[in-house]
């Protein structure tokens, strides 16, 4: 067996009506495994800033990888773990090796017959007619899950746009998520969960910063608007660290985002942990190109979980790998 990486400029869309951000565009690492005449494809997804294994070690990290294949998928991860994209990306490469098909990992009725995922829609902040327009799309698109990020400007004027919105759509029209991304500070914290919980919304994300511990479960405790935890999962490598960090917190939700916390097998110690806690949760996609987002989407569908994913991500690039998942109807599926 041989292995071989090659890196992937990602250029982001920016839709007409939001403010111009700094990202413009995203890095993506492949490995390429060979072996008597078939190929095995995975991504390493990093995203700067965010995941743990945004180092200068890195692309020599995957090179020693890559180098050490020989070593096999299950040595490997366990001396990657402070690299759980590079995990990640081994996980899929070789499980797309041993499939008839490089881009079937987990056969099911999500590969076969296009069975499809439900999945939220993203709605950019901005104006509150761009704001109408959008959600409006999103429902003629199928969507009734839809996810609007916070915390990006002054918080009257966010609620204003979320009273707007609910003035607009009922919330069995429209169920809206809202991500903080940890933008509240813990003082203020539980009066802005309770002004926010006045339009009906699903959840919020990580509503203040991580490694505030005590400070994130107390608010778990009082608060008038389920939490997910999102970011505070990042790092967390252990099983005995996960299974405190849950316990002493007690969140409503968490998020897995399989690139940041150790590819699939990371994925369902957080599940296992996350159930014998009655904690429930859906997993996103963290900007992958369609190679990452595919092999998430076919993971997501064998587990069975009823709520709306976060997998509508494929869209957001101009020059994505092509591919036959397609976002239609408020779902992801394939269609050959």
């Amino acid at each position: 067996m041989e292995a071989t990486y090659f890196k992937h400029i990602l250029k982001f869309k920016r839709p007409s009506g939001t403010s111009r951000g700094v990202l413009k565009t995203k890095e993506t690492w492949f490995i390429k495994l060979t072996q008597e005449g078939k190929i095995g494809i995975g991504e390493c997804g990093i995203l700067r800033t965010l995941s743990i294994d945004d180092t200068p070690e890195y692309e020599s990290t995957l090179k020693w990888a890559c180098a050490n294949i020989h070593m096999g998928e299950k040595v490997l991860y366990d001396k990657l773990k402070k690299f759980p994209s590079i995990q990640f990306g081994i996980e899929q490469a070789f499980l797309s090796l041993k499939s008839d098909s490089p881009f079937e990992l987990f056969p099911s009725d999500f590969t076969q017959n296009k069975v499809p995922i439900p999945i939220n829609g993203l709605v950019w902040m901005g104006a509150k007619d761009f704001m109408k327009q959008q959600i409006l799309e999103k429902l003629n698109q199928g969507f009734n899950c839809i996810k609007l990020k916070i915390g990006a400007i002054d918080f009257e004027s966010e609620l204003a746009l979320l009273k707007y919105i609910r003035s607009q759509f009922s919330e069995n029209e429209i169920e809206i998520r809202v991500d903080a991304n940890g933008a509240f500070s813990s003082a203020e914290a539980l009066q802005k969960l309770k002004a926010l919980s006045s339009y009906k919304l699903h959840s919020i994300e990580q509503p203040i910063g991580v490694n505030q511990p005590y400070e994130m479960a107390e608010l778990c405790k009082k608060t008038p608007l389920p939490i997910a935890l999102d970011e505070e999962l990042i790092g967390v490598i252990d099983f005995e660290a996960k299974t405190t960090l849950l316990e002493k917190i007690n969140p409503q939700y968490i998020i897995l985002k399989p690139s940041l916390i150790g590819g699939f097998k990371g994925s369902l110690d957080w599940i296992r942990i996350a159930k014998a806690n009655s904690i429930d949760w859906w997993i996103t996609s963290a900007l992958e190109s369609n190679v990452g987002l595919n092999a998430i989407s076919q993971f997501t569908f064998t587990l069975n979980n009823p709520l709306p994913q976060g997998l509508g991500t494929g869209s957001l690039y101009t020059n994505n790998i092509s591919s036959p998942l397609v976002v239609e109807n408020g779902t992801i599926f394939l269609r050959y």
